[in-house]
């Protein structure tokens, strides 16, 4: 029989990273259990979690930062959740359940949670690390390119988001940017090869040169990145590189401790790793061997794991993610199996806009999507993906949108 007018002594719960999934993760908490917990959050960075993907909007000087701020900094003490800004982990104890961090005196826990996220590739070629040379992932990165002048020439490893947004952004803060990737399209992991054509059409009128299949071999400079070499010898003059060349997921920390690491760090369908008491979730996680590298799995991750905690029933399963974006001011969605090989594909072009669509229809349903420049319809698209319902009585109306299926 329970006792009554006793509080129930609170568990203490550290989670590492102080970004958007470890944000998301602390707000579903406190919604759903806000007197569970005594809530500790250790960040490396000096400032509390922002938005991530706004940064291309940072540097192009399209918003400050107080517009990527998620939350003040009185709502972690208004939840009673204390945060640690600044704060590097650097050993995990999980026999003694204690985290060690860099500067602050070592916290336990009773429960831990990782949200390491990921880190920059750096890629291994001779001049990396010269001065001159940085990444395109935090604050730090974009007040180091916000201090070139402009007119300056830049050049961008990486066609992918990351470097496309990093080119676009610099380009409006009036450097002169050249854009080289390995591929011979870009972002090929979202964009099919027609709707890829129209973003570098779209990117070169920005005032940005792109060069494809450009392998790079290395980057020179007599004490300063000057120029980026190819391994074909061609060569382009910079004062600034941006490596945008991928991310890894974090997992050095998770070593410390011994946990099972693959890709990332290994975690079942709630999150829990190989040591008892020690989840991770979002970037730095490992689930059935995929690591997510976008906002929406993380941010589902992120409420399966805060039910887990809150002791409610939670299992998380894999679904289509879709990429939706706004790449150097042009919206892009893609989602599924939009290659669609061996399937039909639907195809609708507007020259006049620069608007394209692809709908791959397997066995009756929808199997994948790719829209570029005019997104309204990405919710309907991605739902219809999701419910896999056959689409036989909207298919010759399937690709003018939502409205115009209804209506017919």
């Amino acid at each position: 029989m329970a006792l009554t007018g006793i509080e129930e002594k609170r568990e203490r719960l550290a989670v590492v990273g102080a970004g958007m999934a470890g944000l998301k993760l602390v707000e579903e908490l406190v919604e759903l259990c806000p007197s569970r917990y005594d809530i500790a959050m250790v960040g490396a960075e000096a400032r509390p979690a922002y938005n991530r993907v706004l940064l291309s909007s940072l540097l192009a000087g399209e918003a400050g930062e107080d517009d990527i701020a998620l939350r003040p900094a009185t709502w972690y003490a208004d939840n009673d959740v204390e945060l640690l800004t600044g704060a590097e982990c650097v050993e995990l104890h999980p026999g003694e359940r204690s985290i060690v961090l860099r500067s602050a005196a070592p916290i336990a826990y009773d429960r831990l949670v990782l949200a390491t996220g990921s880190t920059a590739v750096r890629l291994p070629i001779p001049g990396r690390d010269l001065p001159g040379v940085v990444t395109f992932r935090d604050l730090d990165d974009v007040a180091a390119m916000q201090r070139v002048a402009p007119g300056c020439r830049v050049v961008v490893i990486g066609g992918g988001l990351l470097g496309i947004e990093a080119a676009y952004g610099l380009t409006r803060r009036g450097c002169r940017v050249t854009l080289l990737h390995v591929m011979p399209r870009l972002m090929e992991r979202q964009l099919d090869a027609r709707s890829a054509a129209l973003l570098a059409t779209a990117v070169c009128g920005k005032g940005i040169e792109v060069v494809l299949e450009a392998h790079t071999a290395a980057i020179e400079g007599a004490g300063r990145a000057n120029r980026v070499v190819l391994n074909d010898g061609r060569s382009y003059p910079a004062e600034l590189v941006v490596m945008a060349a991928g991310i890894r997921p974090a997992t050095a920390l998770a070593q410390t401790g011994g946990l099972a690491i693959g890709r990332g760090i290994k975690v079942d369908d709630s999150f829990a790793t190989s040591a008892a008491g020690i989840y991770a979730v979002g970037e730095c996680a490992e689930h059935h061997g995929a690591c997510c590298g976008l906002v929406e799995p993380a941010y589902e991750q992120a409420k399966v794991l805060a039910r887990h905690l809150a002791g409610l029933p939670a299992r998380y399963e894999v679904s289509a993610s879709a990429a939706s974006l706004k790449v150097s001011g042009v919206p892009v969605f893609s989602m599924g199996d939009f290659e669609g090989e061996g399937a039909e594909a639907i195809l609708l072009e507007d020259h006049g806009t620069a608007a394209y669509r692809k709908l791959v229809i397997r066995d009756g349903r929808l199997a994948g999507a790719v829209l570029f420049g005019d997104t309204a319809d990405a919710l309907w698209y991605r739902d219809l993906i999701r419910q896999q319902a056959p689409i036989a009585p909207i298919r010759g109306s399937l690709a003018f949108g939502k409205a115009f299926a209804e209506a017919a």
